[in-house]
């Protein structure tokens, strides 16, 4: 186990925000997280977990030790008649895992395709995308208590999802409080596949796809390559465009509260939920309110997506995470101005 010090975090979130680590340490198993926490220059340190870095703003250098997850392994660990169960390190890429499962005859992770970041943070942030939600796929996970060294597991109830939600996003507010964030390393993460598999193609973009090619029962194959092409249409590479992905979660309403927006905007994107709520699409809040395309500094508002963030200084002249943040509480005021709806961003800020 080797710390390093003063490492450049740039490469190491998706939004190319210049950064240092004061400390980092790579790890690539269990056992280089117990061999660290038995360090007494290093156990009683704040830490902080970092996966793919694509669902962060950072705002400064970051003072508690980095842990670098790495962890790799993708495998299939049991097969039954109702579902395959399959398990993958948490520093395994989140895409090439899902493209593996379907390469590989393990259906049912498709929709989650093109989605950046490690296996390790799509339980944290409960992730989803296109009609699925991973809580819909998951089995169990495999973790480390960063206070004692213990290991442990959960499965999904344990994980307390929701919406982008989880047990792994709450601080505890006490000794019997179960928030884990900051507390926990995950290290392995296990998906339940059903069986017999079946294509969800709910999402208006999928149903324009099977009208456009005539196919109205694609393969596990088909959806996935599907999924990629919708995204790559909509979205920015981070590779070529820094960007955290969707900066705010789409908001949920009561019918009153929709009924009320119609009233005044009649074109509003709703779509109704199984809770008897109104889930509202941010984006469409955004653009009403004139910001697509408009940026503050370097932090701009992607011109095809207004849900998006992006560095508009790439590399060279990066955006800083304070030009993030302003642009993202303007977006807020407009939004609460015009509709009374505060937006909640998605990325952790740093």
């Amino acid at each position: 186990m080797i710390v390093e010090h003063n490492v450049p975090l740039q490469p190491y979130n998706s939004f190319g925000i210049v950064a240092r680590a004061q400390h980092l340490v790579r790890i690539a198993s269990e056992a280089d997280v117990l061999a660290l926490l038995a360090d007494a220059a290093w156990s009683g340190a704040p830490k902080f977990v970092l996966g793919g870095g694509s669902n962060i703003v950072l705002t400064g250098d970051v003072k508690p030790l980095v842990l670098k997850v790495e962890i790799k392994g993708l495998r299939l660990v049991e097969e039954t008649p109702r579902a395959w169960i399959v398990e993958a390190g948490a520093g395994e890429n989140w895409h090439e895992t899902v493209e593996w499962t379907v390469d590989n005859g393990f259906p049912g992770l498709e929709n989650l395709a093109l989605i950046p970041g490690t296996v390790g943070g799509s339980p944290v942030q409960n992730i989803g995308a296109y009609g699925v939600e991973l809580q819909d796929r998951f089995e169990s996970l495999d973790a480390i208590a960063l206070d004692t060294g213990r290991t442990f597991s959960l499965d999904a109830a344990q994980c307390a999802f929701g919406y982008r939600d989880s047990v792994f996003k709450h601080v505890a507010s006490g000794a019997n409080s179960f928030g884990l964030a900051g507390r926990a390393l995950i290290t392995r993460v296990r998906f339940r596949l059903p069986k017999p598999w079946k294509a969800v193609t709910g999402y208006l973009d999928l149903e324009r796809k099977m009208a456009e090619t005539g196919n109205f029962t694609p393969n596990a194959r088909e959806v996935f390559d599907w999924i990629c092409a919708i995204r790559r249409a909509k979205l920015p590479d981070w590779r070529q465009l820094g960007n955290a992905g969707s900066f705010f979660k789409n908001p949920t309403v009561t019918p009153e509260q929709c009924a009320d927006i119609i009233a005044r905007d009649p074109k509003i994107v709703h779509y109704p939920m199984a809770d008897g709520s109104i889930k509202l699409a941010a984006g469409w809040l955004i653009d009403a309110c004139g910001w697509k395309g408009k940026s503050v500094g370097n932090a701009g508002v992607y011109e095809k997506q207004a849900l998006v963030l992006v560095n508009r200084g790439g590399r060279t002249h990066p955006v800083t995470g304070g030009e993030v943040m302003t642009l993202a509480k303007a977006i807020q005021t407009s939004v609460y101005e015009r509709f009374g709806i505060l937006l909640e961003p998605e990325p952790v800020v740093v």
